[in-house]
């Protein structure tokens, strides 16, 4: 069976958020692919009227041929995501649980 190309499937899933969100929220949207150390973020930067945005939704990393979701505030779960487009659930850690909660969520501890 051929390897998935998580670094491709890591990016369909941040451009389909991306892409889902309103158009007048893509003016202060910043999506960051760092393929050479395979970091991956969407970011929100700008202001709205007097107020500062700046947030981070979405962190991704892939370490050890496994993909650490270090952040998600997306509805759906990037791990569903990730599961519905093949990644096998031994592959996606849960980075922002704690190493003990991981054990129990159905995905990869480590």
């Amino acid at each position: 069976m051929e390897k998935l190309n998580y670094q491709e499937l890591v990016k369909k899933v941040i451009y389909k958020y991306v892409n889902e969100q309103p158009k007048e929220d893509l003016e202060n949207t910043e999506i960051i692919f760092d393929t050479e150390r395979d970091r991956y973020l969407l970011l929100y930067v700008g202001w709205h009227d007097e107020e500062r945005v700046y947030g981070c939704p979405i962190h991704i990393s892939i370490k050890d041929d496994k993909i650490w979701i270090q952040r998600d505030f997306t509805e759906e779960g990037i791990a569903n995501q990730l599961v519905e487009l093949g990644v096998p659930t031994t592959d996606i850690v849960l980075g922002f649980r704690s190493p003990y909660v991981r054990q129990f969520t159905g995905f990869a501890s480590v």
